[in-house]
């Protein structure tokens, strides 16, 4: 174990805790700083007041030096690993949040849709404190995942907060379920409504069966499409690669940077729009993150629809497991995404063409709202353009230039496209604008 902990330390480019320098020294000098890490090695293991392994000393070493990276790396043990690798028909089940660590907080990112968590009325923004009366403090990312996991039709409790209000107690039956990532509805007579909640193998299809059965509701006579990818924490990259695709028929996607300038990659479109050139809004807020902030930049860099909405979350880190044979694996972010045009998304996130505040959240607190540039040891976004910019005059049809969207807190799921939905009610009204200016109101 000790070997191992040596061999992964040199490996690292960069080290948390002042325990190694940057690795642009000389041989020497690395060879140096880890003499410097046996030696403390030895004097804990001597002189600690309690007994601790050494499995235990290096397993700490590595996770600190993961966790003064960024957010979202980290060292999983053996067992952990393992119950990872579980076969996903397995007993074991998740509450569907997708969290991040902020200062040592656990946030929530987003709850999935019909998720134990929806239904509880968790919201993007929530801190949880303890997991089982246990506090989360001191956990890694993948600790506090695998705390939330566990056998369906067990009981896991929570306490968190939201904004300035009371800590609140919840307690979540496991429940197994489906994400049903695409559902589509025809809105105000000829608008077909799409709900994108996540991405996954069988989003491309969902989503073209969607569209089909739209037009067939409608009699072909739909006017636009509204995407609507609030409180979507993103899911497969190629998944997400594949919707934005489906409605942009030329150009790129997206390009992904690893930390060699050799490793660029430009994902670009292929032939075909599913909307067939119809106008297209999407609805975005603090809750559209990672893979579903991919699809967002796509449409409007590429000047297919309208962004409606709030500021979306601000995380484009790609991360890969990479394992330690007997030892676990490490979570490492290798790569982060950015939009066609080169504008970075990690740490800033995406300034929707239209602001729109939901109404019934115009007088919440603001101040408690955290995004991906918020959190310890995030990413540093080294793109020249002024945080919060958009695309090129023009970048938009129909968009009108608005100034910085105000911080705004996502709406719960359990609002998303209802009848007081006032973002989605701005759609509808932009499209219908769209659609008389494009003098194509019928299709």
């Amino acid at each position: 174990m000790r070997k191992l902990a040596i061999a992964i330390l040199m490996s690292m480019p960069l080290v948390a805790g002042g325990v190694f320098a940057q690795q642009k020294t000389a041989k020497d000098n690395v060879y140096e700083e880890l003499n410097l890490f046996d030696q403390a090695f030895e004097r804990i293991r001597q002189d600690a007041v309690d007994p601790v392994t050494d499995a235990k000393l290096i397993g700490a070493a590595i996770a600190g030096m993961l966790s003064g990276l960024d957010p979202h790396s980290s060292f999983i043990d053996e067992a952990a690993f393992r119950a990872s690798q579980t076969p996903a028909n397995d007993d074991a089940v998740t509450l569907g949040l997708a969290v991040t660590i902020d200062s040592g907080q656990l946030k929530v990112i987003s709850p999935e849709d019909g998720s134990p968590a929806a239904q509880a009325g968790i919201r993007p923004g929530d801190v949880i404190f303890t997991i089982d009366k246990e506090p989360v403090y001191d956990l890694t990312l993948s600790e506090a995942e695998q705390k939330l996991r566990g056998p369906a039709g067990s009981e896991v409790q929570l306490t968190l907060r939201r904004g300035a209000e009371k800590p609140i107690d919840l307690t979540l039956k496991r429940e197994a379920y489906k994400l049903q990532t695409v559902v589509g509805r025809v809105e105000a007579g000829n608008i077909g409504y799409l709900r994108i909640a996540g991405f996954d193998g069988g989003t491309q299809a969902a989503l073209a069966a969607a569209v089909q059965d739209l037009r067939q509701k409608t009699g072909s006579k739909l006017i636009g499409f509204i995407l609507d990818l609030r409180n979507n924490s993103g899911g497969g990259f190629d998944a997400a690669v594949a919707v934005a695709d489906a409605f942009i028929d030329k150009g790129d996607i997206v390009v992904v940077k690893g930390r060699k300038p050799a490793s660029v990659k430009r994902v670009s479109a292929t032939p075909g729009d599913l909307a067939k050139g119809l106008p297209l809004v999407a609805l975005v807020n603090g809750g559209t993150a990672r893979e579903a902030e991919l699809v967002a930049g796509a449409l409007q860099d590429n000047h297919r629809a309208v962004l409606l909405g709030s500021k979306t979350f601000g995380e484009s880190s790609i991360e890969s497991i990479i394992p330690i044979p007997g030892n676990g694996a490490i979570r490492l972010t290798t790569a982060r995404f950015s939009t066609p045009t080169g504008r970075q998304i990690q740490g800033k996130g995406l300034e929707p063409d239209l602001a729109v505040m939901p109404l019934k959240l115009e007088q919440l607190v603001q101040g408690d709202r955290r995004r991906e540039a918020d959190l310890r040891g995030a990413l540093k976004n080294t793109d020249p353009i002024a945080s919060g910019s958009k695309p090129p005059v023009g970048s938009s049809p129909g968009a009108t230039a608005s100034a910085t969207a105000p911080e705004a807190p996502p709406v719960a799921t359990s609002d998303i496209g209802s009848v007081g939905d006032e973002q989605l009610s701005q759609a509808v009204d932009v499209l219908h604008g769209l659609a008389l200016v494009s003098g194509r109101m019928v299709q």
